[in-house]
């Protein structure tokens, strides 16, 4: 039929061609072949250097610095050096690394997504070429490293409004006062995009705070039960002074805030298709290796009921998420578009990694088996980047023609 894309068969064990095996509609078949094999390039460093030692980092809490060279070699973002000759990839592909990233491990994943997707997304959309030449570089090879500074001790959902970051201009440098919490990466990044309220205009404006600049500090949240490796931080402000030449020249106002957040949105939805991949796989194997009454396990209804479901929800959300990219790539999608696929993906994410956990009976529970760690982290993913509430408020009101249910 004209005008019909044709996919590749695959016979066996869903494997033949180096696929996922929760990938059940070879979805990953509609990457180009150039794609394919940058794909392929991050899924053997994951699995070769990423995935031996997450569990035990995991476990304690700490951060695999030694992975920062090899991410920085697999040239994922050396499109973004405004020298380098190569161009963005598509956001199919850029899915498709997140999934990738968060099928091994959520906290890598995190750590990627807020250096590329919220800090030098942000340089990337609103700097001026200058600063853009001044930070990307580096950033590009992961010589330096970003992060993101919006979510505050007293406000989350409402951060837009309820801003208390404040920068006040003073000749040419400006004074930042406030508290930032949450903020991946931030206790070893040599850089932070700082969200503030200019106390005159009443403007949310960006700022780029360097390592080590009087005034700023970030002490590590610890005890947390997802996402352990991601370094969080409670961040201070205090008098801290930033050069106007550190004021990305075009973020004025809590639009160009909600910018990057709309870019980066759908990239914490394919992280949870890569968790919801990852359980999946990790309980069908699991189903076709545990015995009990003298056969596998996998071959009870009940199992396969468990398993079909997960699949099921693994499928449904690669799909939407497959055409939402699609859609980005035409550059047509809207902020509604990527809201549901955030509040729909984490929702059956959860439910995913639950039935995995359930599968698994004790030894769910265990490191040693990893779906636990799945099912911690997923905690977090169903929450940041905005809450299944807030995403749903943003979809009703676009379904209902602007009807805002937002409380004032």
């Amino acid at each position: 039929m004209s005008g019909t894309t044709t996919l590749p068969t695959r016979s066996g064990p869903y494997l033949d061609k180096g696929l996922l095996p929760a990938d059940f509609y070879a979805y990953e078949d509609l990457l180009s072949d150039g794609e394919r094999e940058k794909l392929e390039s991050v899924r053997e460093f994951l699995r070769t250097q990423v995935a031996p030692i997450v569990d035990d980092h995991w476990a304690r809490a700490e951060f695999p610095f030694q992975l920062i060279g090899g991410f920085g070699e697999l040239g994922l973002m050396d499109w973004a050096d405004p020298d380098s000759p190569e161009s963005k990839p598509s956001n199919l592909l850029a899915g498709f690394l997140a999934l990738e990233l968060a099928h091994v491990d959520a906290s890598v994943a995190t750590f990627a997504g807020v250096h590329t997707g919220l800090a030098m997304g942000t340089i990337l959309t609103c700097g001026s070429d200058e600063q853009k030449r001044r930070w990307l570089p580096a950033m590009s090879r992961f010589e330096k490293i970003g992060a993101f500074g919006l979510t505050e001790p007293h406000g989350g959902s409402d951060v837009a409004g309820g801003l208390q970051t404040t920068a006040r201009r003073d000749g040419d440098e400006w004074i930042l006062d406030g508290a930032k919490r949450w903020i991946g990466n931030a206790t070893f990044a040599d850089l932070v995009v700082v969200w503030a309220r200019d106390v005159e205009t009443r403007h949310v404006l960006g700022f780029v705070v360097e390592k080590d600049t009087p005034g700023f500090t970030a002490t590590k949240i610890e005890n947390k039960m997802a996402l352990r490796i991601v370094q969080n931080a409670d961040i201070v402000l205090d008098g801290c002074r930033v050069p106007e030449a550190n004021r990305l020249q075009n973020a004025n106002s809590f639009k160009d805030t909600a910018k990057i957040l709309r870019q980066t949105r759908s990239g914490v939805a394919w992280q949870a298709v890569g968790v919801m991949f990852a359980a999946y796989e990790i309980a069908l194997q699991y189903a076709k290796e545990r015995e009990q009454f003298g056969r596998p396990i996998g071959g009870f209804q009940l199992v396969q009921d468990l398993l079909v479901k997960m699949l099921g929800n693994a499928t449904a959300s690669c799909g939407m998420m497959t055409r939402l990219a699609q859609l980005q790539d035409a550059g047509v999608f809207r902020d509604e578009q990527s809201a549901l696929a955030k509040a729909y993906c984490t929702v059956r994410m959860r439910e995913t990694v639950g039935w995995a956990r359930e599968l698994l009976a004790g030894n769910g529970i265990l490191l040693d088996y990893k779906v636990g760690r799945f099912v911690a982290d997923a905690e977090a993913i169903y929450s940041y980047e905005g809450t299944r509430e807030i995403q749903t408020l943003i979809v009703g009101r676009a379904v209902t023609d602007g009807l805002s249910a937002f409380v004032r």
